[in-house]
């Protein structure tokens, strides 16, 4: 085989290696600290940065996950999320955590996050927990979780959360990319701006305009 066809081939399959495992760009350099501004800002390797020089423990730290959030919604829910936008040395480092508390009979409605897989840790409480294969086999793989337990969600499928317990219930969140995005189903379908057409809906979910209409109306929260 030729050298220049030999390169050619590795740079073909180099180039759809690339394509098929892209997740957060991995680092390439120690830290690069989220500026709060371009005042004191370096470029390293194409990517805004605090000056090293000026960068403090501060910058990877965050105090507070520790705090029981307000679950008095009409989910009896509340989630906090923590990434580069609360802990500056986050960034670049394609991670971020968060919390989850549920009141009794609290629940995450199905959503997924369409970039990052997601590790879920209970501390209290027992929470139901399932995700949802793509098509066409929507399998659906769910487990009662207690404390100390560990469940994984894949990167992209449809999860749930639910507080089956009669006590409060904490849950610590980690994802494999520094800003994994959430996308809540109902919210997004009956909560859009602009609303989506009735006949949209009502056939792709085989329900009457008036539900559908009933559904938009709602107050959706996030």
């Amino acid at each position: 085989m030729k050298i220049d066809n030999f390169v050619a081939i590795f740079a073909f399959l180099a180039f759809g290696f690339s394509l098929v495992t892209a997740t957060d760009p991995p680092p390439l350099d120690d830290f690069c600290v989220a500026p709060s501004g371009t005042k004191f800002a370096v470029i390293e390797n194409g990517k805004f940065c605090k000056d090293p020089k000026l960068v403090t423990a501060e910058d990877f730290f965050y105090s507070g996950l520790n705090i029981p959030r307000n679950t008095k919604n009409k989910l009896g829910s509340n989630f906090t999320v923590v990434t580069a936008k609360e802990i500056k040395g986050l960034n670049s480092l394609g991670i971020s955590i968060g919390r989850d508390d549920y009141a009794p009979n609290g629940v995450a409605p199905p959503s997924y996050h369409p970039r990052a897989s997601e590790i879920i840790t209970v501390l209290e409480g027992t929470l139901y927990l399932g995700f949802i294969t793509s098509n066409p086999d929507h399998r659906l793989f769910a487990k009662i979780l207690h404390p100390g337990d560990i469940f994984v969600v894949p990167i992209g499928l449809i999860h749930f959360l639910w507080n089956i317990g009669k006590t409060h219930a904490v849950a610590i969140l980690a994802y494999n990319s520094q800003n994994p995005g959430t996308i809540t189903v109902p919210n997004t379908i009956f909560g859009s701006i602009p609303p989506i057409d009735l006949q949209v809906l009502s056939k792709s979910f085989q329900l009457e305009k008036k539900i559908v209409a009933y559904l938009q109306e709602q107050e959706w929260v996030d």
